[in-house]
């Protein structure tokens, strides 16, 4: 008895004593080795985000050598275990392809920040307030409050406009009057109503000029600068002071029209 002790309890006993240290170490270990980590990458001024997705990536990680030191010690073949692990891990990789190709555009999106939270965005063929950036998708809101959800492989792959991303933008727009109105006093007119607008900006100093030559009118660019917040409030209040304007002053917003000629053929007898 005292044979098999000596022989096999002991020695049992003194791997799975030395197992244990290792596993309670290692975790000790790993907590400080994730501490300091997290604080190096806060001082980067990293996405917080981020932070926690690589911080629990590499607790994953040293977590799993850890155990794996442990079961080592048990006499566990560790070698078959990572090939095993391995093995698994590719076929886990195999049949999430578009779930990984969505986590990795996330941290294409979160390192390089094409676009913050708050912003309007046209990106993945939606247009929208971005409200939230998660590592596999992106919440946006519509103007009439709709939320959609876009996977953010369909985002980093396709074209983003950021229109909040600049603190002033241009407005285009085209008034058209007719052939017969005055030109001068027409552009005047125009003018006038960009210059009474406070939320025009005077640098870059508002444009109108003559654009075309329509089929059936003389087309105007009208385009201020205003800054990106006042852009759609900018557009409406001058589109509708243009109408009220011309009409009170007489000129005339000519619509596409088209002149038919009826020519009638009277029979010889």
């Amino acid at each position: 008895m005292e044979s098999i002790s000596q022989d096999y309890i002991l020695p049992w006993a003194i791997n799975i004593g030395l197992a244990l240290a290792i596993f309670v170490v290692g975790r000790w270990v790993v907590k400080l080795l994730i501490g300091l980590l997290t604080r190096i990458l806060r001082k980067t001024k990293m996405d917080q985000m981020l932070i926690n997705f690589v911080t629990s990536i590499a607790h994953a990680i040293l977590l799993l050598f850890v155990v794996i030191a442990a079961l080592g010690e048990l006499g566990v073949d560790t070698t078959s275990l990572i090939a095993l692990i391995g093995a698994a891990g590719l076929a886990i990789g195999l049949s999430l392809q578009d779930s990984l190709k969505n986590f990795a555009a996330g941290v294409m999106l979160i390192v390089f920040r094409p676009f913050r939270e708050g912003d309007f965005v046209e990106a993945g063929g939606v247009s929208g307030i971005v409200e939230h950036i998660t590592i596999f998708n992106s919440v946006m809101r519509t103007g009439d409050n709709r939320e959609i959800i876009i996977p953010n492989g369909k985002i980093y792959n396709d074209s983003i406009i950021n229109y909040s991303a600049r603190e002033t933008r241009r407005v285009d727009m085209v008034f058209g009057i007719g052939y017969g109105d005055d030109l001068l006093k027409a552009k005047q007119i125009l003018m006038e109503i960009l210059q009474q607008d406070e939320r025009v900006l005077k640098d870059p100093a508002p444009l109108v000029n003559v654009a075309s030559l329509g089929d059936s009118s003389v087309n105007f660019n009208v385009r201020p600068w205003v800054k990106s917040a006042d852009y759609w409030a900018v557009l409406w209040d001058t589109t509708e002071k243009v109408k009220l304007e011309f009409d009170r002053q007489g000129i005339s917003i000519p619509f596409p029209q088209m002149d038919v000629h009826l020519h009638s053929e009277q029979k010889a007898d």
